[in-house]
């Protein structure tokens, strides 16, 4: 069912500020740059960037990572059949892009990303 990890978001106060610290980490810019979500293509994996709550107190346990799937809803039902608790729907972000989120059975944040850029063999 998974595809391999594909992207990785971290939830940021500042997205301006974000974007710059990680376009001069990365020395290049992002693919995707709009008001509600920024994506960087990291040597094949994506590393995203969303607004939150600019007063969140950041403690470093705030990224997500998305595993990529043929079909989110698919996907969904059936981490939902093995004992997955739903986190977040499959919502659908924009260039045929479909997430969702899940807890694992330890309460973690699983994600699934059904994204038309990877191929089904993880490229």
């Amino acid at each position: 069912m998974l595809q391999g990890l594909r992207t990785v978001v971290y939830p940021v106060g500042d997205l301006h500020r974000a974007k710059e610290w990680y376009v001069s980490v990365l020395g290049f810019g992002p693919y995707f740059d709009e008001p509600f979500y920024v994506g960087f293509d990291v040597g094949g994996f994506e590393l995203g960037l969303q607004p939150d709550n600019a007063d969140a107190p950041r403690d470093g346990t705030g990224g997500v990572a998305y595993w990529g799937v043929a079909d989110a809803d698919k996907a969904l039902g059936r981490l939902l059949e093995l004992g997955a608790t739903e986190h977040s729907d499959v919502q659908d972000v924009g260039e045929g892009i479909r997430l969702a989120t899940v807890l694992d059975s330890e309460g973690n944040v699983f994600g699934i990303i059904e994204n038309p850029r990877f191929s089904i063999a993880g490229g």
